[in-house]
């Protein structure tokens, strides 16, 4: 992937290019000393960027794909280093937000824009620490509410409106308060639009997000916070999941977010105790005649963190994780299945350069044979240099869409076909790589990474007479089959160059560029379908140029990928496509006010990333924005 992220900061302070993490091993460290290929991007960057949801956002992250079935958070398929789209651990606060009814769903962030502090973005194998499903990476998402200290002293508040083509309305507004022990933070983001084309006839969409967190210190060393979020999604979904003419779908994702935190801080250990709870609805017609989908899933978690530091150079982390999944669905039946997981952390500095951290998690699922999950991770840094390397191993289970999709139905005559058989995903994981730091304001980075998997699970096409189950299914159906593929092996290169510099006369910019390069080889004849949808070659970029109340800004993406095509809705997956988008805002008042143009797909190119979603063409937008801010002394 190539990227050309670039980024206005309000002062030279903000410039990071070796932030610290919490994300590699649940304790806070610099980034260069996790032996991880780790990207973060500040919540700021929402406002500035020509963006509009937050999968959009994550689009220009350098090593992520975005693969969209909509525009501007309908849907979207978040994917690292060449996985499947389920490959992926999205974590709010430190809960799990990926949906046990189907991955698709898990770039439903329950997260209004202005509550996000940074979002850190994992790539590479993470189940020793994270858990099933981290494969790929990790997406980890941290709130201002959350992150706040004790005697914060700071006032914010944002709202802005905008409008365009195609119907379009936006709004985007939130708040922060914090003082002496108390902090609370709240947002809204919705999207709506009316008149995007599709096959045949006019989309739509009409995507909000709500959020309000609250943390309040008990005392220098305990504090307690808490969460609520509602999220719905109501999008015509024509050709979403299907390559069929007479799919007219539309569909309907509500959910609703509650998390709960207990910490406790002192100078030499640390504890934390976290409760999540997820509730989705869905419902998916497929077209006007035919029966919906309705399915309510559920997913309860706990997560219990303990961290200790032994010594000046070594650093203990354990915990247990504990998740309930649940489902009740006219489709795919009611089921429950449950996960514990132990796991530990030891973090080992060897003289003043060399770090080594050895890692490892057991996981118990229900009905299944446990796994056990190590992983090492190594780091050696000295003037400016670091070299880094991991191996580790990492698993998924199959969700229920892939176990048990068009299992309760009475007929089916063709569709994707869950299997109650289908085992956990194994797999194999190692990377290599280098960072170059220098002074402040450049690191350039490269890693190569490779991944051997066994039993990865997709699905594929299938005649009748090799499924498994044929109890309603028709003889003369076409179906494809979820199932355990024997092999896969998934090789790739990344590097990014990141660069800030604070301009004479009230300029700014940052910039990042990367590279990656991807292969996967399937030990099947028949390609599976989400393996075969990954980027061989992807690049974005973004640029943010701020001149005293100017703010430019870009953002594109190029994509190379395996041809498809579909003649019966006359769909086809271009070999690549290339697209642009472009923003411009002048602030009044001190930059309190502010007006800005937008034009998405500049250049008005006809592309999907998956066969039969089609994009939007090109769309014109303007709005206006307001904020305040006012800080304490600290």
């Amino acid at each position: 992937m190539v990227s050309f992220t670039a980024a206005v900061r309000a002062s030279a302070q903000e410039i990071e290019l070796d932030p610290v993490t919490v994300t590699a091993s649940l304790s806070q460290k610099r980034a260069s000393e996790t032996g991880r290929n780790i990207t973060i991007i500040k919540g700021e960057r929402f406002k500035n960027l020509p963006v509009h949801s937050v999968d959009e956002l994550l689009r220009y992250v350098p090593g992520v794909e975005i693969q969209a079935r909509g525009p501007m958070g309908s849907q979207s398929d978040i994917v690292l280093r060449g996985g499947t789209f389920q490959q992926v651990l999205v974590i709010l606060d430190g809960m799990r937000l990926n949906d046990p009814n189907t991955g698709h769903f898990n770039s439903y962030i329950p997260i209004a824009p202005s509550e996000i502090e940074r979002i850190e973005v994992l790539k590479g194998a993470s189940s020793a620490i994270h858990g099933a499903d981290a494969v790929g990476g990790v997406v980890y998402i941290i709130t201002k509410a959350f992150a706040a200290k004790q005697n914060d002293d700071v006032a914010r508040v944002n709202a802005g409106i905008s409008a365009g083509e195609y119907g379009f309305l936006n709004a985007d507004a939130g708040f922060l308060y914090s003082k002496k022990n108390i902090s609370v933070g709240g947002g809204v983001l919705t999207n709506n639009a009316d008149g995007v084309q599709q096959r045949g006839a006019k989309g739509f969409f009409h995507n909000t997000t709500a959020s309000v967190s609250a943390n309040y210190h008990l005392s220098s060393k305990w504090n307690i916070a808490y969460r609520y979020a509602y999220d719905t999604r109501d999008f015509a979904a024509q050709n979403f999941y299907t390559t069929f003419l007479s799919d007219t779908a539309s569909e309907t994702v509500i959910s609703r977010w509650h998390q709960v935190r207990a910490a406790y801080h002192a100078e030499k250990q640390s504890f934390s105790i976290d409760a999540g709870i997820k509730n989705v609805s869905d419902r998916y017609s497929y077209n006007t005649i035919s029966a919906p989908n309705s399915s309510s899933s559920k997913l309860l978690q706990a997560l219990l963190v303990y961290q200790k530091q032994l010594s000046q150079s070594t650093v203990l982390v354990s915990g247990f994780n504990y998740q309930q999944k649940n489902i009740e669905s006219n489709d795919r039946g009611e089921h429950t299945l449950f996960l514990a997981s132990p796991f530990i952390n030891i973090s080992q500095q060897i003289g003043k350069h060399f770090t080594i951290r050895p890692s490892a998690q057991w996981v118990f699922f229900k009905n299944i044979s446990s796994e056990f999950v190590p992983q090492l991770d190594l780091s050696f840094k000295t003037n400016g240099i670091q070299l880094r390397g991991s191996v580790g191993k990492t698993i998924r289970d199959a969700d229920f869409t892939e176990r048990y999709n068009n299992y309760n139905k009475t007929l089916v005559t063709s569709g994707r076909i869950g299997n109650p058989m289908l085992k956990a995903e194994r797999s194999l994981s190692y990377e290599a790589g280098a960072d170059w730091f220098l002074q402040n304001k450049l690191k350039v980075s490269a890693t190569f990474f490779q991944r051997f998997h066994e039993r990865l699970i997709d699905y594929s096409n299938t005649d009748y007479a090799d499924m498994p189950r044929k109890d309603n299914l028709s003889p003369t159906g076409t179906y494809a089959l979820a199932k355990n593929i024997a092999e896969v092996n998934t090789k790739g290169f990344e590097t990014d160059i990141q660069y800030t510099h604070e301009l004479q006369n009230q300029q700014f910019v940052t910039a990042s560029i990367g590279l990656v390069w991807l292969s996967s080889n399937s030990s099947d004849a028949a390609p599976s379908f989400y393996i075969s949808s990954h980027a061989k070659f992807l690049s974005n970029f973004s640029i943010i140029y701020q001149c005293h109340n100017l703010t430019l800004s870009v953002n594109g993406l190029y994509k190379k990928r395996q041809e498809q095509a579909a003649d019966i809705i006359n769909a086809k997956i271009t070999p690549d496509y290339f697209i642009l988008n472009a923003k411009a805002e002048y602030g009044f008042l001190k930059k309190s006010l502010s007006i800005f143009v937008q034009t998405d797909n500049i250049f008005n190119k006809q592309y999907s990333d998956l066969l039969g979603s089609v994009m939007p063409g090109r769309w014109m937008m303007g709005g206006i924005k307001y904020q305040f801010v006012k800080k304490g002394k600290q």
